[in-house]
């Protein structure tokens, strides 16, 4: 693609139908939130509210923000990767019209996200309450798309070793971080780094291509070369594209490797299925394996299934019958004494078959930057012999 790393100024909707079709991995969008503001609004010691009033957010009539909204929706569905999704963030005043026409346009809503602001604008009139946050919707490109980019591995990395939730407390953009130009803001609603390093890094992959429909001063480019993610922009405003230009320009990442930038283990490990283990010899047919507490035993069959208290199943669906849940992750409920008499769970079989296969095949269980950086050695090496290139594991 000829625009990869570029800001291509003019209008989103027909910029959008100048790419090329199901060649954009990530779209994060904010569009204008039509605030309707009437009049100029003041604080309680009479200085004036830097507030939203750009020509960019003025709207006739809330059918003019729906054609609108549905037009730059429909170019980004298009340009969408089958396997890719889209975030649009916004406030009470956009961001369920444009909840209804993702929906309308047979997007699949994944998560509402909350982003909670540490230091909100209080309610100067004190006739409601602050507002205090804005909405993320993030969703796929169809109800029926089995696959799409999640680092759930990732997200815990970022919390602490805790599943991440879907309230994010994030100060807004303030301070050094703040762009001003002459002293004033160079965009009124600049975001911060720290969300879009969230987005980016939760819901695509090094070398995916993120596009940013409503540019601004850059902060998505920003972010996604720091994190060696393609980046595109569309923006009208030139005095928006030139600071982000030159900010964008700063930007010096650190080079790519898999030392810096992991590859999420879960994600992109290559799949073992439970009868790898029987296959190998380190279960055997008959052998018993128990739940956390003891409180289940089941045996192991031949074909690779489980039996218990007269059910009969996956590791994983016995593991949730047993239990009465909807799912079951049963390489982690279920467990077993090793050689050593100590009680493991199932999963630390199958790391075994993982280490390996590592050993046997290293070229399929590289990771993506290390397969890169092998494929860019052959190409420029042509005294190195050429190899078939290794079948891809299957993510999930």
């Amino acid at each position: 693609m000829t625009h990869l790393d570029t800001i291509i100024q003019g209008d989103c909707v027909d910029v959008l139908a100048t790419l090329p079709e199901r060649s954009v991995d990530l779209i994060f969008a904010d569009p204008p939130y039509n605030l309707q503001l009437r009049g100029d609004l003041w604080r309680p010691n009479m200085t004036k509210v830097d507030a939203v009033d750009d020509h960019w957010d003025q709207f006739s009539d809330f059918e003019s923000y729906d054609r609108f909204t549905e037009a730059w929706l429909k170019g980004c569905r298009r340009v969408l990767k089958d396997t890719g999704t889209v975030w649009v963030i916004g406030s009470y005043h956009n961001i369920f019209r444009v909840g209804k026409l993702l929906m309308d346009l047979g997007y699949w809503i994944l998560n509402d996200v909350i982003w909670l602001k540490t230091n909100p604008m209080p309610n100067f009139r004190g006739v409601r309450f602050t507002n205090a946050h804005e909405t993320l919707i993030w969703a796929k490109k169809s109800a029926s798309q089995a696959k799409y980019t999640f680092n759930h591995r990732v997200t815990k990395n970022l919390n602490d070793e805790l599943q991440m939730r879907s309230d994010w407390l994030i100060p807004l953009c303030t301070g050094d971080e703040r762009i001003r130009v002459d002293g004033q803001k160079a965009h009124t609603t600049q975001k911060p780094e720290a969300l879009l390093y969230r987005v980016i890094a939760s819901s695509s992959s090094p070398g995916d291509v993120v596009l940013d429909p409503f540019f601004g001063t850059g902060t998505t480019g920003a972010v996604a070369k720091k994190l060696h993610r393609h980046w595109i922009g569309i923006e009208k405003d030139p005095a928006y594209i030139k600071v982000a230009r030159e900010r964008i320009a700063a930007i010096h990442p650190v080079p790519m490797s898999d030392e810096v930038f992991p590859t999420p283990a879960v994600s992109k490990e290559p799949r073992i299925p439970f009868g790898a283990l029987l296959e190998q010899g380190l279960l055997q047919p008959g052998d018993r394996l128990l739940s956390p507490r003891r409180e289940f035993s089941a045996i192991v069959t031949a074909d690779g299934r489980l039996r218990a208290n007269g059910r009969e199943g996956s590791i994983h669906s016995l593991g949730a019958q047993l239990n009465d849940l909807p799912s079951c992750n049963g390489w982690t409920y279920w467990h077993f004494h090793d050689s050593n008499g100590v009680f493991q769970p199932l999963d630390h079989l199958r790391q075994r078959v993982r280490a390996k296969l590592r050993q046997t095949c290293p070229e399929q269980t590289a990771s993506p930057p290390a397969r890169m950086a092998r494929k860019r050695a052959h190409v420029s090496s042509p005294e190195l012999p050429l190899l078939d290139p290794p079948t891809t594991p299957p993510g999930t």
